[in-house]
């Protein structure tokens, strides 16, 4: 659970492209989950467009439906069963059209989908992407197809991904793939197979065509950004053996934020997720240097109980937590900070809730994601841990949580009243036709009047009023970023 969750009326949408008119075949491609699904459905939607595929927002038009699908929570897999239950409704309209399941359901589900339930055609796990022309090949000869095999060197470095539903404003660039955590109570480390990382080069290439077409923020993308680590060669140098020649030749992410940060001073950057057994001083101190990094770090804490974080598997005790967070304070006054927190985990006591409730009234997080405890199966807390928190115990426990951000982020939202902000301009306000809505470095959604702006301008504004989430304010002029 180490991905900031997309924005809910994100989940499943229609994602579509400029359409290529040598096309003949139209792709329908909904993602749910995180942000890797949609930047994998970026990949996807890439390498059919190469096989003769557009994409349509009309599910009756299509002849190929994939959906990319999130194991996190048994919430996230009820919506997908839905909607391939929509899917095959429309199918048995139209027997030509074909319906795939990709990403982490996929790896997960692979025999029962298949098997058991015969509800797809197509089963594509998220390291098997490129195989897609041979599997569409199989499916249209009337055989299913399936390829969930995890490769530990797969970073699709080498595609160039289209930018589906795009503002043209924002962009997630992926750096890493996988995880090597194994917290006990997460799927990741299953379904989408150990941690690799990409070749800077092939991050900075992607960025910088980005650039090119008129992309203002990008956010760097990873399961666990802190962790990434590239080996790289070409110095003409003699080693004395080849731990000596990695270490010199690395790139590690605070280095990585200072390469796209040079390379690219008008353009923001961002990342997500971070781990707090990997966060290092060296991340903090990059991201104070370059102004063009925002002010913003996501660092899921999960519980702020020391007991139920060894019970997670978590590397970090909750005074190792705290300690970063003092950290980011001191380096990074004006840093927002988010959250990702589980209640309800195996064993959890009152006290140990207490102990949460009291980190977060120590953080006072600007916002956060948090979820009673899921279980997964085939995860170590599955097999290990009976799941023994009532469900009444765990959403009275969610909704204690719950309020108490909502307490925290109205007095993070008030701490800018009555200052300026430079806000991106990203789309119009969703409650007013009249207004602009953007974020500012801490990732605070502003809104402001109109007037003669344009999405896609950095907007200096000045903050009049909020509410628990937003700056309402108006603008005074453009930001030199401009």
């Amino acid at each position: 659970m180490e991905e900031k969750i997309i924005d809910e009326k994100k989940q499943g949408q229609a994602l579509t492209l400029e359409p290529k008119e040598e096309n003949s075949r139209k792709l329908y491609i909904e993602s749910y989950g995180c942000q890797m699904n949609f930047s994998d459905s970026e990949i996807v939607a890439s390498i059919l467009a190469d096989e003769g595929f557009n994409t349509t927002n009309k599910l009756e038009d299509a002849d190929l439906v994939l959906v990319n699908t999130c194991s996190i929570r048994d919430k996230a897999e009820q919506s997908v069963r839905k909607r391939l239950e929509k899917y095959n409704a429309v199918k048995r309209k139209n027997p030509k059209m074909k319906v795939g399941v990709l990403g982490c359901m996929a790896e997960r589900l692979k025999d029962k989908f298949l098997d058991e339930e015969k509800i797809v055609d197509m089963v594509v796990g998220p390291d098997a992407y490129k195989d897609l022309p041979n599997l569409v090949k199989e499916i249209e000869a009337g055989r299913d197809a399936v390829n969930v095999i995890l490769s530990k060197e797969e970073t699709y470095g080498d595609i160039s991904p289209v930018r589906l539903g795009t503002n043209g404003i924002n962009a997630l660039v992926s750096i890493t793939r996988g995880c090597d955590n194994m917290c006990t109570f997460c799927v990741v480390p299953f379904t989408r197979g150990r941690e690799r990382s990409r070749d800077p080069q092939s991050i900075l290439s992607e960025i910088q065509d980005l650039a090119e077409k008129g992309y203002k923020e990008v956010t760097l993308l990873g399961q666990n950004v802190d962790s990434y680590l590239w080996y790289g060669g070409g110095l003409k140098k003699e080693f004395k053996n080849a731990s000596e020649m990695q270490k010199a030749t690395a790139t590690n992410f605070s280095q990585l934020l200072s390469l796209v940060a040079e390379a690219h001073p008008k353009m923001r950057i961002r990342f997500s997720t971070s781990n707090p057994q990997d966060m290092t001083l060296d991340v903090i101190h990059t991201m104070a240097k370059y102004p063009n990094i925002c002010n913003h770090i996501h660092l899921p804490v999960q519980s702020g109980s020391t007991r139920i974080l060894k019970e997670m598997n978590r590397q970090h005790t909750r005074e190792e937590y705290i300690q970063l967070i003092d950290a980011v304070r001191e380096i990074i006054p004006d840093c927002g900070i988010s959250q990702d927190i589980i209640t309800g985990f195996p064993t959890e006591t009152d006290e140990d809730h207490r102990d949460t409730l009291s980190l977060m009234e120590y953080v006072k997080y600007d916002f956060g994601y948090m979820f009673k405890y899921s279980e997964r199966p085939g995860t170590m807390a599955a097999r290990k841990l009976e799941d023994d928190i009532p469900e009444a115990i765990k959403k009275q426990r969610l909704t204690e949580i719950v309020d108490l951000q909502l307490e925290h982020s109205a007095y993070r939202t008030h701490q800018f009243v009555g200052k300026t902000v430079e806000v991106l301009i990203e789309k119009e306000s969703k409650k007013s036709d009249a207004h602009w809505s953007g974020r500012n470095p801490q990732s605070t959604v502003t809104v402001f009047p109109k007037e003669h702006y344009r999405p896609g301008d950095f907007v200096l504004v000045q903050v009049e009023d909020c509410t628990g989430a937003t700056l309402i304010g108006n603008a005074i002029g453009f930001s030199e970023n401009n």
